[in-house]
């Protein structure tokens, strides 16, 4: 039997309610070549498997009798993948029909390559959804579209679920949003993709890759949740990665220009508390500007919400990134 060009690899895990759509979205890819799909059911607690089940013969199906992590699930999936070209997404994501087409002749060029991830064009946005952009290539490499040669994958030694290692005594909170028992650790894929890069693989982006995200709607406590999540490990990837620095922080030590303008308003109001001098407030204008400007995308009954909310959001960002900082000993504000 000839191997396929490319295997499609998705760890799931409680991801019943968006499986068999990524599933639908495969089936109609437009490829010329052959490929398969790998589902690494990483412990589910819902239907996951047997959705995978259901499309035997499309899926092989690989189980974990309890969940090892996003990175250890993808490792076993490319243990059991036979093709040359590993592709890389997520059990809520849905490639375009052109997706892996699209990978592959960027692959001819490159050995790692990203494509672009937008939020799911069908489902109306709200101010604290969740959802993944990727716009461009370098800095953050989400395995949500990722499609890696599989010398290179083979030389890093896979994905490496660092959090899991290094503070393997926390407890993971439940990911309510999602219905999911727990949490998953930040970063395994960026770390690999710096890593291969270090060993000299060459990166490309493929801009007609596309994957779309799943968005899940949410309130201003569900964003909160998710700021706290990611942002209190962020500053242990910076130092596991100094590359994102240069690449993708602002100004090297802000997460980026919204941090960074949110954390000069604050630093100005306690200027003006501390010296009783108003003119301090001026530090404010920035993030007051990037709020009143990014409000006006939503509706109307929306925009009150965001205006409220989107404080109280950089507050925490700000809080777990200060936390993550002194915790892994490398500052990221």
């Amino acid at each position: 039997m000839t191997a396929p060009a490319v295997s499609v690899i998705i760890p799931a895990r409680d991801a019943a309610p968006t499986l068999e759509r990524t599933l639908a979205a495969l089936s109609a890819q437009t490829i010329g070549a052959d490929f398969e799909v790998v589902v690494v059911d990483d412990g589910s607690r819902d239907r996951t498997p047997d959705i995978a089940r259901a499309h035997a013969g499309f899926v092989r199906l690989v189980s974990n009798s309890e969940s090892v992590g996003p990175g250890a699930a993808r490792n076993r999936g490319a243990r059991e993948a036979a093709a040359p070209v590993l592709a890389f997404t997520d059990a809520d994501c849905f490639p375009t029909p052109g997706w892996l087409a699209a990978g592959l002749e960027e692959v001819d060029q490159a050995d790692l390559v990203q494509g672009p991830v937008a939020p799911d064009p069908s489902v109306a946005r709200t101010p604290f959804d969740r959802s993944v952009v990727v716009q461009r290539g370098g800095g953050f490499f989400p395995t949500a579209n990722l499609f890696v040669r599989r010398p290179v994958f083979d030389a890093v030694g896979g994905f490496r679920d660092w959090v899991l290692e290094e503070r393997g005594e926390r407890q993971w909170a439940t990911d309510r949003r999602r219905a999911r028992a727990s949490r998953t650790p930040i970063g395994e894929d960026t770390l690999f993709a710096w890593t291969a890069m270090r060993q000299g693989a060459r990166s490309a982006f493929a801009p007609d890759a596309i994957v779309h995200h799943a968005v899940v709607p949410g309130s201003v406590l569900d964003d909160v949740a998710d700021r706290w999540h990611w942002a209190r490990d962020m500053p242990g990837l910076a130092r596991l990665v100094p590359e994102l620095r240069d690449e993708t922080f602002h100004r090297h030590v802000f997460f980026n220009e919204v941090t960074a303008k949110f954390d000069y308003a604050l630093a100005g109001l306690a200027a003006a508390v501390v010296t009783r001098r108003s003119c301090w407030l001026l530090a404010a204008a920035p993030y007051l500007r990037h709020v009143r400007n990014h409000a006006r995308q939503w509706r109307k009954r929306d925009q009150l919400t965001y205006l409220a909310g989107a404080p109280v959001v950089e507050a925490a960002t700000l809080a777990a990134l200060l936390s993550g900082s002194l915790a892994w000993r490398s500052l990221v504000l």
